[in-house]
């Protein structure tokens, strides 16, 4: 066997998600052995956890506006998406026999509108690639070369991608223990993304109104105003419109104590028309009945505004609907989030997502400091950095195949001086 061919080199992933199934891919496609390593029973726990939801693969918008959605992230990223933008995450789901649809608010999502016949096409690819899987086998970090598990086996690798994801969805995996075994790893604190947050509500209005949905309606906060649904929870507020702004919100109470938040609850309809709906008068009719008929509010949403005048609003009504403000204490907890803000620092990483410190170790997909809104941006980032780092492990070890190539001399290895 020749030791200098590269598929005599073996690879281990340190997590079965999405971004660690997708380096293991980019890496088995050259002919390299692969291991994957996942402390859970079964892989792809959360991609499946996704999918009860449709599976939101990526969105339809031009693939210009993607790095903007990543925040602070955004130059970053970029990179990451020329190289694989939503049109090949789409060709790569339809080559696993999976269709896709745009749906109407542009997101992509299979067909079958679930993640399950995806994940099992996949697993089935990767088999026929030759990837390994060794399930119930937890990481313990580094010892010399070599990868240590829980069960006090040791595993030799010529390279490593880490994808142990963030800190969100404990149960299925992720909980953010990684952390403690990367000390010489600058990390960003982990933090909620895509998350809920606390209002300090009433117990009238948390018994009456906990798990009702907010159909249409729209959020502002400073100079972003989103559009859509949110849901109302015992403890405060959750749902799409509210994960759309979740960054800056987590920000803002993280500076000031508290961020205020107005809800806007007849987003069709302007301050004007809904001025001349209102004014005509109640007669007998209660204030919640007055609202519905004139201006078609749902039972929580007249909540919302019952709520506001309870804690002394005197805006006259019409304005109060169009901009009524909700006082934000603090994100739901990160095991309740969607996603992990925070991770592994951006600097501490190279073009090829190799950590500086620890040559041919990768990381990729959550444990990275990066965040995104839902809406197919959070995958598509994910599996992004599992391409470039299953491209990165083989730049790797074309490297040290080449060098292992140059002759030999009195100051060891010789290097071209081009490379």
């Amino acid at each position: 066997m020749d030791i200098n061919s590269l598929s005599n080199r073996n690879i281990a992933i340190i997590g079965g998600g999405p971004a660690g199934l997708m380096a293991a891919e980019t890496i088995a496609r050259a002919g390299v052995a692969v291991t994957i390593y996942e402390r859970m029973p079964s892989v792809g726990r959360k991609l499946l956890m996704a999918g009860r939801g449709g599976l939101n693969l990526t969105h339809s918008e031009p693939v210009t506006r993607f790095p903007a959605r990543y925040g602070g992230a955004a130059d970053w990223m970029e990179a990451l998406l020329t190289a694989f933008p939503p049109s090949a995450l789409i060709a790569w789901c339809e080559g696993l026999g999976q269709q896709t649809f745009v749906g109407s608010s542009g997101r992509v999502f299979p067909r079958a509108m679930k993640a399950s016949p995806l994940l099992r096409a996949w697993l089935r690819r990767l088999e026929g690639m030759g990837v390994r899987f060794m399930t119930r086998a937890q990481w313990t970090g580094f010892d010399a070369d070599k990868l240590t598990f829980a069960d006090g086996s040791f595993h030799a690798a010529d390279a490593t991608v880490l994808a142990l994801g963030g800190a969100s969805w404990p149960r299925l995996g992720t909980d953010g223990g990684w952390t403690a075994l990367l000390r010489d790893v600058e990390i960003v604190p982990l933090r909620p993304a895509n998350c809920g947050f606390v209002i300090d509500w009433s117990d009238i209005f948390s018994a009456r109104h906990a798990g009702a949905p907010l159909k249409r309606a729209a959020l502002s906060f400073e100079e972003s105003r989103i559009e859509g649904e949110l849901i109302i929870t015992a403890k405060g507020i959750e749902g799409g419109a509210v994960y759309a702004l979740a960054a800056v919100l987590r920000e803002a109470i993280a500076r000031d104590g508290s961020a205020l938040l107005h809800i806007d609850l007849c987003p069709d309809v302007s301050l004007e028309t809904l001025t001349e709906r209102l004014a005509v008068p109640r007669g007998g009719a209660s204030l919640s009945n007055f609202l519905r008929k004139r201006a078609g509010l749902s039972p929580a949403a007249v909540g919302l505004v019952q709520e506001a005048l309870h804690r002394g609003e005197t805006e006259p009504l019409a304005p109060l609907l169009k901009s009524l403000p909700l006082r934000l204490m603090a994100p739901f907890a990160l095991t309740r989030a969607i996603s992990t803000a925070g991770g592994i620092a951006l600097t501490e990483l190279d073009e090829h997502l190799m950590l500086r410190r620890r040559p041919g170790t990768f990381a990729v997909g959550e444990m990275l400091d990066w965040e995104a809104p839902t809406g197919g941006y959070l995958l598509q980032g994910c599996m992004a950095t599992g391409v470039a780092a299953g491209q990165g492990v083989l730049n790797w070890l074309r490297r040290d195949l080449d060098n292992r190539k140059q002759p030999k001399t009195e100051y060891g290895w010789f290097v071209e001086t081009s490379r």
